[in-house]
């Protein structure tokens, strides 16, 4: 597992056992390797789910809602192909893209307005923000973002979270392995074919040297 990131007060939540204890009728004592992914993997989830939705409440209901499935089911879940970080991880997903599907803008008249669907609005302007910094010296002749933009909103789903938990949140390749349920070297590789591909998109040449972490 990877190291636990220092405290930040931003990205807290109950505790699994606080969650489940407050379900009428349940009392619920959290196994320790329970408790630990808990600690290890609760934040990087929720700051992945806070960039994405772009509302720190809705990310912590989600989170909040996957810890409470993860320690239902806990049992089966060691079970599970890949590992429980990577059910987790699926899990996550899962419920971010619910969430979006049944949250209803407001439209510009003030009535509602469709279901925010997958547009992945707020991380994709994040990612053009971390990206644009990140390769500042490639992207220097860039007459606007635009373009990058598209780029980035077009990029496959895992290409996508790895340039989320890489440029935007600043995971090193082992750590958002780590949060993924996936190996580094694959990590590597879905930043190296995003690169490819925005690079591809603006019509420009990138360095084929991986930045150093």
């Amino acid at each position: 597992m990877a190291i636990p990131e220092d405290s930040d007060a931003r990205y807290t939540l109950p505790t699994t056992s606080e969650e489940l204890n407050a379900l009428q009728g349940i009392h619920y004592e959290v196994p320790a390797d329970l408790d630990a992914f808990y600690r290890m993997y609760a934040r990087p989830q929720l700051r992945y789910a806070a960039t994405v939705l772009g509302d720190m409440k809705a990310a912590q209901t989600v989170v909040r809602h996957l810890y409470t499935h993860l320690a239902l089911n806990w049992a089966a879940i060691l079970l599970k192909d890949g590992g429980p970080e990577a059910y987790a991880w699926r899990a996550l997903k899962m419920r971010v893209e619910i969430h979006m599907r049944m949250t209803v803008r407001p439209a510009a008249d003030g009535r509602s307005a469709t279901p925010a669907g997958n547009e992945r609005t707020t991380a994709v302007h994040e990612a053009v923000r971390a990206t644009l910094e990140s390769m500042r010296t490639q992207l220097a002749e860039l007459e606007s973002p635009l373009g990058l933009y598209t780029a980035i909103a077009a990029l496959p789903e895992r290409q996508f979270d790895v340039i989320i938990l890489h440029y935007v949140l600043g995971y090193p390749s082992q750590q958002a392995a780590h949060i993924m349920g996936i190996n580094a070297g694959t990590v590597r590789t879905h930043r190296r074919l995003a690169r490819k591909r925005i690079a591809t998109r603006l019509g420009i040449d990138l360095d084929d040297d991986e930045e150093k972490e």
